[in-house]
């Protein structure tokens, strides 16, 4: 059963920074892509960033040049910093994971960024 799991969440103050992990385990034969959503309260889940793995990278207009994804395909992971971070950006984030065919998420971690 293939599982992901996040960390690195927490409360930090307007212009800090935090990275965020994601580490899949299970068995998993092709990592078509990872990347990162996030939900804030009365707010649909967004994607924040994600990365393929051949490498290409998608950001959301919100978090381009403020955050960095990036990945290690052996340790089946992926991490998102995050630097100069806005109230804004107060969310629950969740991994995700398309590995082959499926899709899958975690549980998420809730990010809160204090005015």
């Amino acid at each position: 059963q293939v599982q992901l799991v996040e960390s690195g969440g927490g409360l930090v103050q307007a212009g800090g920074s935090l990275r965020l992990s994601c580490a899949a385990s299970g068995t998993i034969f092709r990592i078509n892509a990872m990347g990162w959503y996030r939900q804030a309260p009365g707010k649909q889940r967004e994607l924040v960033a994600a990365v393929s793995s051949g490498g290409i990278t998608n950001y959301a207009d919100s978090v381009k040049g403020r955050s960095t994804i990036s990945r290690d395909n052996a340790k089946k992971a992926v991490y998102l910093q995050m630097n100069s971070l806005k109230p804004e950006d107060t969310a629950v984030y969740y991994c995700y994971g398309l590995f082959g065919a499926n899709e899958y998420w975690g549980q998420g971690t809730q990010v809160t960024v204090s005015s």
